[in-house]
């Protein structure tokens, strides 16, 4: 466990009602009712002074559907009704705000708890004035967001709004289409001083404007895609078949999904969002383009959130002998992603309290496509990615 500082911190989750929201809510919950199953929480047995302990994080956030917590989790399948009985019966009373939201940029996902706003500036200042409320309301020192909405579809990014923050600041007042709900969001937290990550494949606090105003105000930002399964085991593999000099010929990895983020990226815009952070780390751990590198993502509604993720490798050997590798992930989706979501909440309000502002590299472990500082291409080896996070908490 964290060494224990009293400081309450709380998580603003955008997507409060999904299934990776919920299941981090419950999980925290079912701690602080006296469960010490510690097990998936990555940082659980490193002691770093000044970090929140689990007990201290207190949740809120917003959801375009308004379903109390504990409707919504069961409604996903990742817990059952005994799990929310069994500690996390707190989810009951726990409806989440008002939700941004854009048929423009995310298609297949509907609700009607949304903020009436007649333009970006207002969306923006809603925004705040909820992390305003909740941070005063719930009595916390410090309050994070993180992102866990749905997929939306690659926004343009050479459009001249989003290069630059006086571009940006522009283009709220005149409601610009450029901008999505996961860029207003982003915005409001980094505005507010508030740190902010995105664990989905959506572009947000990543474009140049919103980068040069987070480092500007020295507020911690992170992301993108939350790195749990398919990719985590590719990051993995990866470095070890280039130290044993077994060249990669090809890589065939493919998913099935049945939650609402498999519907969500049942629209091929969203899709293409996913795979535009999937598709890179391979070439850059080999050294080489992996020129048969195919992934491909199914919704396929009888599973749920448990995903199954099927690899396929060829490699080659010495004296040019082939063999192949077969993967078969059967994971459940939001019981690998929701103790990522709280452990990047935690290291990012210690960022805070340490004045580290801008980009956070040192969560690249925790996703696909990880922002970087100065602009070199990102690390993704996972041992290397798992250094650099030990080190930066100082636990190395």
């Amino acid at each position: 466990m964290s060494m224990q500082t009293g400081r309450r911190v709380g998580v603003a989750f955008v997507g409060m009602g999904g299934a990776v929201a919920t299941t981090a809510i419950a999980g925290i919950e079912m701690i602080k009712s006296g469960s010490n199953r510690l097990d998936g929480l990555p940082l659980a047995g490193v002691p770093v002074a000044g970090m929140a302990d689990y007990k201290d994080l207190v949740f809120g956030g917003w959801d375009l559907n308004d379903d109390d917590l504990a409707s919504a989790a069961t409604g996903h399948g990742v817990l059952t009704a005994q799990d929310i009985e069994n500690g996390a019966q707190v989810l009951k009373g726990i409806k989440p705000w008002p939700a941004v939201g854009s048929a423009k940029f995310c298609k297949n996902i509907e609700g009607a708890n949304r903020i009436v706003a007649k333009d970006h500036r207002e969306a923006v200042s809603v925004i705040a004035n909820d992390l305003r409320r909740f941070k005063a309301e719930s009595n916390l020192d410090e309050v994070v967001v993180i992102n866990l909405a749905s997929t939306e579809r690659w926004p343009n990014l050479a459009d001249p709004t989003l290069n630059s923050t006086a571009a940006f600041e522009k283009g709220l007042d005149s409601s610009d289409e450029s901008i999505s709900p996961a860029m207003l969001y982003a915005y409001a937290a980094i505005k507010s001083g508030v740190p902010y990550a995105n664990f989905t494949p959506s572009v947000a606090a990543d474009v140049p404007a919103l980068l040069e105003l987070a480092k500007e105000m020295n507020v911690p930002v992170a992301g993108k895609d939350g790195k749990t399964g398919q990719t985590m085991m590719k990051t993995v593999l990866a470095p070890a078949l280039k130290a044993r000099a077994l060249h990669v010929d090809g890589w065939f990895s493919t998913n099935i999904l049945g939650n609402r983020d498999g519907l969500a990226l049942n629209d091929k815009d969203s899709l293409q969002s996913k795979l535009n952070t999937k598709g890179t780390v391979l070439d850059s751990i080999l050294g080489y383009p992996v020129e048969d590198h195919l992934v491909h993502i199914h919704y396929y509604r009888p599973r749920g959130d448990d995903k199954e993720a099927w690899d396929n490798i060829d490699v080659s050997g010495f004296m040019g002998q082939r063999m192949q590798i077969k993967v078969n992930f059967l994971c459940k989706d939001s019981i690998l992603a929701a103790p990522l979501v709280i452990e990047i909440a935690r290291v990012l309000e210690l960022a805070k309290q340490r004045g580290d502002g801008g980009v956070q590299e040192q969560l690249s472990s925790f996703f696909k496509a990880p922002m970087v500082k100065n602009g070199h291409g990102p690390e993704h080896d996972f041992g290397k990615q798992q250094t650099m996070l030990l080190e930066w908490l100082g636990a190395h």
